[in-house]
């Protein structure tokens, strides 16, 4: 069904160009605890975060020439993706300064809009590291994944997002074709097989690198990097939903075309982009979240994720994801669903995918790649977790919170997301009245089912 000329698995060979270091700025990632539990107990070990290497000024390795500047290559130094990666260097990060990224203890408070001393700042996404150069390595199986977020400050158009993505744990670090590595923030990919990431497998995707028309600091190449995604989180304070993605190919992969589902080719991509959400407003109880909602966004909460193995093992088939929360003391269970044609559920397992699916007339790519089996495997071979803001130059974020799509009748299965308006969450607007707006995660577990909270 997929081109196999237009994939390269994004293995790190020895090559003659290279992803360079630059040192103008010194790299130090910032400090946060995170816990590993079992029943009865939860023991805390220091880790940090770096930040994603879209990010990071990117210069000349010789001097401070900008080999990216706005959302253009400078085509003298990147003239071909190799000859960029020996002409140009990823530098270490200002991290509060520049980008508005902060930790305190087991907290992480990103930013949207920060004005640096050279440039202003939108959004952020950086990664957890288990040690100064590779990423920490979760394995999700009959585990169960918590954290606390304080969403209060995230209105529509807006998303503060923590999931999960299968990532390499060096980052694609290698003897030369990539000598940045996770240390600083290199090897992303994700189910939507994002074509505005700068480099790709150590080399720069500059070729075919076409501008955006509405984003002043991206644009997009020919290659996309596809990978197995688990939206733990996408959220602000209006809307939040949990997503599977399955992929039919493993680990960090590039693509091109058809194979990355561009254009009208969507549903013939190697990843299921669409993925099952479960969204407790689209599925039927819109009191669930919000402010003074059920799950109250006007203040932090604990947001709980259990992946159900068929036996109880790390290893058995993937069969649920179950969700939970804790506010004021008090264990929150799921929303149920109420939509025509779905059994009531309060959880993503391959009934309730198959059946929303139908009910709101979408395509199932996710069965198509496999659905929960699928996802689980990815799940088992691990993932690296992404914490991010950011806001959406494509559709305002209204996939998440409003009425989507806009032309359809907000009565129909499946196209009411929340309570935004059709015109909100434009970028331009979002940035220019909301630059204050912030997301903060804490207390990160990770444990066995029922030990984190």
């Amino acid at each position: 069904m997929f081109s196999k000329t237009a994939l390269v698995t994004l293995t790190y060979l020895s090559v003659a160009f290279a992803q360079q270091v630059g040192t103008l700025t010194a790299e130090s990632h910032p400090a946060l605890s995170f816990s590993d539990c079992t029943e009865g107990s939860c023991k805390q070990s220091a880790l940090s975060v770096t930040l994603d290497s879209n990010w990071r000024w990117l210069h000349t390795t010789s001097g401070s020439d900008n080999c990216y500047d706005g959302n253009e290559w400078d085509t003298s130094l990147c003239p071909d993706g190799e000859t960029c990666a020996s002409n140009c260097a990823l530098d270490g990060a200002d991290y509060p300064g520049t980008y508005g990224i902060t930790t305190s203890g087991s907290e992480l408070e990103l930013k949207f809009v920060t004005k640096g001393t050279y440039s202003t700042n939108v959004g952020s996404r950086v990664y957890l590291m288990a040690d100064d150069s590779n990423y920490k390595i979760f394995n999700l199986k009959n585990k169960e994944f918590t954290f606390d977020v304080d969403v209060s400050n995230l209105p529509c158009g807006l998303n503060g997002a923590l999931y999960f993505v299968e990532m390499e744990e060096k980052g694609g670090l290698g003897t030369a074709s990539n000598k940045a590595g996770a240390k600083y923030g290199t090897g992303y990919c994700d189910a939507q097989c994002p074509h505005d990431i700068k480099f790709i497998n150590g080399v720069a995707n500059s070729e075919g690198w076409v501008p955006s028309d509405n984003d002043a600091n991206a644009g997009s190449g020919t290659l996309g990097a596809c990978c197995s995604e688990m939206d733990i989180w996408e959220a602000n304070s209006i809307s939040a939903a949990y997503t599977p993605h399955p992929c039919s190919v493993t680990g960090p992969t590039a693509c091109t075309g058809t194979d990355c589902g561009d254009g009208d080719d969507r549903y013939q991509s190697v990843c299921d982009k669409d993925g099952c959400d479960f969204n407790s407003y689209r599925m039927g109880d819109k009191d669930f979240y919000g402010p003074g909602g059920t799950v109250d966004t006007a203040s932090k909460f604990t947001v709980v994720t259990q992946f159900i193995t068929a036996d109880n093992s790390t290893t058995g088939d993937l069969v649920e994801i179950r969700r939970l929360y804790v506010q004021g003391g008090k264990v929150i269970q799921n929303s149920v669903t109420a939509v025509d044609g779905i059994d009531e559920s309060d959880s993503i397992t391959t009934d309730y995918c198959t059946a929303q699916k139908t009910a709101f007339g979408d395509k199932d790519a996710f069965s198509e790649r496999g659905g929960l089996s699928v996802m689980g495997d990815a799940l088992e071979r691990g993932m690296v977790l992404v914490m991010s803001i950011w806001d959406d130059h494509a559709v305002n974020m209204l996939w998440l919170d409003s009425t989507y799509p806009t032309d359809a009748d907000p009565a129909k299965p499946g196209v009411a997301r929340g309570t935004c308006a059709t015109d909100s969450g434009k970028p331009e607007d979002v940035e220019k009245n909301s630059p204050g707006a912030s997301v903060k995660f804490s207390n990160i577990k990770l444990g066995s089912i029922g030990s984190t909270y």
